[in-house]
């Protein structure tokens, strides 16, 4: 991950970034390159970097075109000479390669910088610069490409990404010499930096899915998982269940997604999946009370797109029987309120996680959530003959009578956030969308209509919806500063892209799917990806926006469920 001008901004920006234990374990091994090309009697150096109070940006200059296709491809004219570079990894490979291409012979200078630290830290100068990590191995396919040792610190790099985002900003950096590549006209010449003893290879086939695919990897046990963001997150429980119909199941990879399914239920506790496996070890953190929920709608879109109903008899139906009756005894501070059937859950549980969105008490998406996985196991009893199992229905009825009678707001026409001891919570968020969007009836069409027509004119923007009316006091409109301060902001306006696909279900369900309404819903799709190519990464969608305008890219930069509720609605819908 970088930039185009190659000035790398933050701490994760590096050319290889390791995963020692897969998909944790990361460590930022080599940063970047710095090259020169010598032309005749003229170099060109074609390297940028931030030191105190001065760019050095040499290369910017001379750079005439990027592509992302087939791979990351910048293209320079140095006074009439060509020259092209690439970046790609090797898959299933610690490596990564770069390789470059002229149009006339001509010889290149590169000098690696190494940075040899956990990808959330920073390096300083010291005396054993490996760190005690796998050595950097540089192949070529040339004799003359051989590390020439030339070892030195190169002192306080700054990536300003980081001082905006209030963190530290400087580091040291490691360089052990210079390699010499001879090129030769209209041949690529390849450096693969490994820790694995790789050969260069070439790019990455043209058919795999540049959207989807980054996210989907192998755990260091050769199972699949999900990323739920880069550069930071790893394999979350929540986000993984809300990525896998869009990720996988849309794209009939249905033995991924149900091993997936399947690596998760094995570390359930108590009837709850972890939300987080931590990067420093195997035990993971119970802290969701969703996570486990939208299994069971994973499991609903990969039943409809043709999973076979013996994985649901063997495997999920059995859990899923233990998970609701974990549900109902209560546990990891989750629990049915006996007086009304809904879901009481501790703070910090739901996907609004922060402690300035607590949330403690009956959310109104977990309790959406509840009386869709007790209406899923209405109809596979049903479909299973499981005769002994009639209850979920009638509890389902009852999660749904209480949920019209408590949730609704009378004087907004549209439902409370939060249902807590002292009264009901009356915060306009989108959290409400879901109670709409899952296909279990339970409100009113007219209920469902007048709840989407609020969430359109007080949190719909081009991006996906806001978390939080403008005119509630606690509402922060840009999403920046501090640690402490984008917390504070990130459950309290910005806006995520990923919600635009509930609200499109959402308001296909309430207004029917009319040629009319699939065409105001596809321009919606349309507009979030047309503004994502403007600005942030590449290739992908960012996890937030600020909630108003200047409307930036914020948090991951490339997030699984803004991507995955993006390929799903346009799968399902025909977008």
């Amino acid at each position: 991950m970088g930039t185009l001008a190659g000035l790398n901004t933050r701490r994760y920006h590096a050319l290889l970034v390791a995963s020692l234990k897969p998909p944790t374990h990361r460590y930022v091994l080599l940063s970047r390159f710095e090259e020169e090309a010598l032309v005749g009697d003229r170099t060109f150096a074609l390297y940028c970097v931030q030191y105190p109070g001065k760019l050095v940006d040499e290369g910017s200059r001379y750079l005439q075109e990027f592509s992302d296709e087939p791979c990351a491809t910048w293209r320079y004219d140095l006074a009439g000479v060509k020259l092209e570079r690439q970046v790609y990894l090797v898959a299933n490979r610690q490596a990564v390669v770069i390789r470059y291409r002229s149009d006339k012979a001509l010889t290149l200078r590169i000098r690696p910088f190494l940075a040899y630290r956990d990808y959330h830290s920073l390096a300083h100068a010291n005396p054993s610069p490996y760190a005690e990590l796998p050595q950097l191995e540089f192949r070529t396919l040339y004799s003359e490409g051989e590390l020439a040792p030339d070892p030195k610190w190169y002192y306080n790099i700054e990536y300003l990404a980081e001082l905006e985002r209030g963190l530290d900003f400087r580091e040291d950096q490691f360089t052990p010499g210079v390699l010499t590549l001879n090129l030769q006209p209209g041949e690529w010449t390849p450096v693969c930096a490994s820790i694995d003893h790789t050969d260069p290879a070439e790019p990455p086939s043209a058919k795999r899915d540049p959207f989807a695919d980054p996210f989907i990897v192998r755990r260091f046990d050769g199972k699949p998982t999900i990323i739920a963001g880069y550069p930071w997150f790893t394999d979350w429980g929540r986000d993984t269940m809300i990525s896998l119909p869009g990720l996988l199941i849309a794209r009939g990879q249905l033995d991924e997604a149900r091993k997936i399914i399947e690596g998760f239920l094995q570390f359930r506790n108590q009837g709850i999946i972890p939300n987080r496996f931590p990067d420093a070890g195997e035990t993971p953190e119970y802290n969701t009370a969703d996570a486990t929920l939208w299994m069971f709608q994973a499991v609903r879109a990969w039943l409809q797109a043709g999973g076979d109903t013996a994985f649901l008899r063997d495997v999920f139906y059995p859990a899923a029987k233990e998970i609701i009756d974990w549900h109902q005894r209560g546990t990891w501070n989750i629990g049915v309120d006996p007086t009304d059937a809904l879901l009481s859950i501790g703070p910090q549980l739901t996907w609004m996680d922060t402690k300035y969105t607590p949330r403690a008490g009956k959310p109104v998406e977990i309790n959406a959530l509840w009386h869709a996985a007790l209406s899923l196991m209405s109809e596979w009893a049903e479909t299973l003959h499981d005769r002994g199992a009639s209850g979920y229905r009638t509890e389902a009825d009852r999660v749904r009578d209480s949920f019209r009678t408590s949730f609704w707001n009378p004087g907004r026409e549209c439902l409370y956030d939060l249902l807590k001891p002292a009264g009901p919570v009356a915060q306009l968020r989108p959290n409400q969308i879901f109670a709409v969007s899952l296909p279990f009836g339970l409100l009113e069409r007219d209920q469902q209509q007048s709840i989407v027509r609020a969430v359109q004119r007080e949190l719909l923007t081009s991006v996906g919806l806001r978390t939080l009316e403008r005119s509630d006091p606690d509402y922060k409109p840009h999403y920046q500063g501090s640690p402490a301060e984008r917390d504070a902001a990130y459950h309290q306006g910005t806006v995520w892209p990923w919600l635009l696909g509930p609200l499109i279900d959402a308001y296909l369900t309430a207004f029917g799917k009319t040629q009319e309404n699939l065409a105001y819903c596809r321009e919606l799709v349309a507009k979030l990806e047309a503004e994502a190519a403007q600005a942030g990464c590449i290739g992908s969608i960012a996890e937030i926006y600020d909630g108003d305008e200047p409307r930036h890219p914020r948090g991951c930069p490339a997030q699984a469920w803004s991507v995955a509720e993006m390929a799903r609605v346009k799968t399902n819908y025909g977008f």
